[in-house]
């Protein structure tokens, strides 16, 4: 019974947030309580116990006005530890309810309480909360709604209904377990059994048609649709049989609106879309399915929920209409969509890109491989996987870094994490010597002044196997001034950065063996993780941290710790 009824939540909010077109006038909690607890789900004819909050799959969704501050509870009552992650929020001068296990806060022990203060500033959209612990995010993640404040409205019109798209990866086997058997052996991890829309796999699966999401449009109404991608391991390809989607904003941020067959959307991702009700009167897919540019394991299989027009006195097709997905590989696809998004930057929404550099960084993202002893491991040749930024393989430290470096306990992090690449070689090229597949371990950090104002450059290598990495920056919102593929050329490409509109988002895919340009000011002191947002890759090492110093004046200083933070 409680599948259904979830189900039935799910498939009632469309109408929820349909109330009027006026939701946003309304008034939030202030205070949201969540209950982390295992709790039995059914997909693909078994059942299996998942962990869960407030036994929702997916979680509850948090709602917000522009600005505001939410206060959450969260109570560990399953049986291992967790850590709650509010994807893309600020947290001005707050790093302390941000999340991420061993950077900000040590887990939260089962039995133990952490309540967690949301501060809202600049955000306005679509945002999701998520477990920042292991693989927990797999099934521990929900949306975050953030509406204009009550004196501004959307800069479209207004949409008929809002419906949350949670894209999203389903496992047979226990996640916790296909985590630790993954950093066990050293291999790739057991691709996923299926993909999921609002927590559903949809009419392609045994065992899951009667559950498949539906969508309900009236003819010739617009809804906008939230689109995040909550996949462990997956960038996915998005689209509606027959229908167009515009683009109005992405990552809490709003854009120039564009009109797409399709959408590539990363893990850690939010995108906004418009969708147009103006097709025949009949059931349509949605659709999603994997976008791998690399030469990896991964599920090839697509997920579906129903577009179904409510209107009286037509006969719909046998079998829905399904949209044209661009090819699983089609890297050209996926970078032409990101390099679509460009910022709404008018006289409501400016936008301010740093111009002038302070602090230049270079920094390459790899799969790297460690020697197992007699070739012992499941990576290539009897290797570890592993992965680096600037050659360094993230290794946590035994108490979060915010609390070393906020009651300055030494030996826990170094301050030298580099600015550029220990070695400089044709990052792309095929058949690189195999010396270069060995990082170094470390838990280094990058040390920024107050205010700085930064200019990162991702390069994508070649190493053991070129891949897509999605990069996600806590604590801030960065402009992306530049994509590209192969190698960059610092003579040649800045020449064609965007600065007049580039798009303002937390997490930007870098292409496989390609690169991509950010831009941000280190004007939010405190201790912000980064790391790429496919799960096996950050748990590989592809992390690193930056801790911005304390300005001048208290506006300009991290706020003191709660008292409750969880021990270590």
């Amino acid at each position: 019974m409680k599948v259904s009824r979830i189900s039935l939540h799910l498939q009632l909010l469309g109408l929820l947030l349909a109330v009027n077109g006026s939701l946003h006038c309304q008034a939030w909690p202030a205070r949201y309580t969540f209950v982390v607890e295992n709790t039995p789900h059914k997909r693909l004819c078994t059942t299996k116990n998942i962990l869960t909050v407030n036994g929702q799959f997916p979680g509850p969704t948090l709602y917000a006005h522009k600005g505001d501050t939410i206060i959450v509870d969260v109570f560990n009552k399953a049986n291992r530890n967790i850590t709650i992650h509010w994807h893309g929020v600020a947290q001005p001068r707050y790093p302390w309810s941000d999340g991420p296990e061993y950077i900000t806060q040590c887990p939260i022990q089962p039995g133990a309480k952490f309540t967690q203060k949301i501060i809202f500033s600049k955000e306005e959209g679509t945002l999701w909360w998520h477990a920042h612990s292991e693989w927990d995010r797999a099934t521990v993640h929900g949306p975050i709604i953030i509406y204009p404040n009550k004196n501004n409205n959307y800069p479209f019109a207004k949409p008929h209904a809002e419906i949350p798209i949670i894209l999203g990866e389903w496992w047979k086997v226990d996640v916790g377990k296909l985590y630790t058997q993954a950093l066990q052996t050293g291999g790739e991890p057991n691709a996923s059994d299926a993909y999921l829309i609002n927590g559903q796999p949809g009419d392609l699966y045994p065992c899951s048609k009667s559950e498949t999401f539906k969508v309900m449009v009236d003819y010739g109404k617009t809804y906008l649709l939230r689109l995040i991608n909550s996949g462990v391991q997956e960038i996915l390809f998005f689209a509606i049989a027959n229908h167009k989607v515009t683009v109005v904003g992405t990552d809490a941020s709003y854009t120039k609106p564009f009109t797409t067959d399709y959408v590539t959307i990363s893990p850690g991702q939010t995108i906004d879309l418009l969708l147009h009700a103006n097709q025949r009167p009949n059931h349509y897919y949605m659709a999603a399915t994997a976008y791998v540019g690399g030469a990896v394991p991964y599920d090839n299989t697509t997920t579906t929920a129903l577009l179904q027009y409510t209107n009286r006195g037509y006969t719909p097709s046998s079998t829905p209409l399904f949209p044209n997905l661009p090819a699983h590989n089609d890297t050209n696809a996926s970078v032409h969509f990101s390099g679509s998004l460009r910022s709404l930057a008018d006289k409501n929404h400016p936008i301010d890109v740093p111009l002038r550099i302070t602090t230049p960084l270079f920094y390459t993202v790899s799969v790297n491989t460690f020697q197992c002893p007699n070739n012992s491991c499941a990576g290539p040749n009897g290797t570890r996987l592993a992965a680096s930024i600037n050659n360094i393989s993230f290794v946590n430290p035994s108490i979060d870094i915010l609390q070393a470096y906020y009651y300055h306990v030494n030996g826990q992090f170094g301050t030298r994490f580099p600015s550029s690449p220990p070695l400089l070689f044709n990052f792309t090229a095929q058949n690189l010597p195999l010396y270069l597949q060995t990082p170094k371990r470390g838990t280094e950090v990058k040390v920024l002044e107050y205010n700085a104002t930064v200019e990162l450059v991702f390069q994508g290598t070649n190493l053991v196997a070129g891949d897509d990495h999605p990069m996600h920056l806590h604590g801030y919102s960065f402009y992306v001034v530049g994509l590209g593929l192969g190698n960059f050329d610092k003579d040649k490409d800045p020449l064609k950065y965007n600065l007049v509109d580039p798009p303002l988002q937390n997490t930007i895919a870098v292409p496989v063996n390609g690169w991509a340009t950010i831009r941000f000011k280190a004007d939010n002191p405190g201790v912000w993780f980064m790391h790429c947002h496919l799960d096996r890759h950050m748990s590989w090492g592809m992390d690193t941290t930056f801790i911005v110093k304390n300005g001048k004046g208290p506006e300009a200083q991290i706020l003191p710790p709660p008292p409750d933070m969880p021990p270590c």
